[in-house]
């Protein structure tokens, strides 16, 4: 499998508050994919997120203020557009996406998508609550209507894009909750290339989640509203 040692790659980490965490995500990227390059954007953390990854030699980005995380990964992708990169990886501070993975990521890019998820369930094994199951299976439905593809993950973060997506969410990455399936969906309405891929994950090694079940179903409910009266395309289309 390819890590894209023949393709400027970059992995970008958005991080709140993730100095327990990042120690052992960073290690763990340095071993297994030592080749890529790295970039950690703290969004506004009061804890000692950036000092950890200075500490550990990595580049970082601080956000003067917490963002969320659509407004970090827009400034990751900046960095990258900036930085001349041609590929970058969306991977969590919080130790659930699995360096060893990246590689099926990236030969879904290598077969010519614009975008592969990674989908936690299509590879078997993780479980969620009944709740947020049921929460997700709504979403599912909801995207195959407007998208016309069928997804099985369609809130992983586990990502990877390659321009000329790279510097259309370098600028127009959506900033609100549930960033996720919003660029999912815009990007297949804008005629990009989005596939699927099955990748294994971990659960959270440390910190906190950044959303309870009540406000989770909330924003999950908010964001299909969103969706179904948003214009057909909310990003440049490809070329």
């Amino acid at each position: 499998m390819s890590t894209g040692s023949d393709v400027r790659t970059i992995v970008v980490i958005p991080a709140f508050n993730e100095e327990e965490s990042l120690p052992a995500v960073l290690d763990q990227l340095a071993e297994v994919v030592p080749d890529l390059d790295i970039v950690v954007v703290d969004d506004g953390s009061a804890d000692t997120t950036a000092a950890v990854v200075r500490a550990a030699g990595v580049p970082c980005v601080s956000l003067p203020f917490n963002l969320g995380i659509g407004g970090a990964l827009r400034a990751g992708y900046r960095y990258a557009a900036d930085n001349g990169y041609e590929r970058a990886v969306q991977f969590d501070a919080d130790g659930q996406h699995r360096a060893d993975q990246i590689a099926v990521l990236l030969e879904g890019l290598d077969d010519g998508a614009d975008m592969a998820c990674g989908s936690r369930f299509a590879a078997g094994g993780y479980e969620v609550g009944r709740g947020r199951g049921l929460a997700m299976g709504v979403l599912r439905v909801g995207v195959r209507v407007l998208t016309g593809q069928r997804f099985s993950d369609t809130s992983s973060g586990f990502r990877a894009v390659q321009q000329p997506l790279l510097d259309v969410f370098a600028t127009d990455y959506p900033v609100e909750y549930m960033d996720s399936v919003e660029t999912l969906v815009n990007a297949c309405r804008a005629g990009y290339t989005v596939v699927e891929v099955p990748t294994l994950m971990l659960e959270r090694a440390g910190g906190v989640p950044s959303q309870r079940p009540f406000r989770l179903a909330y924003h999950y409910a908010r964001l299909l509203v969103a969706l179904l009266g948003s214009p057909r395309r909310a990003i440049p289309a490809r070329r």
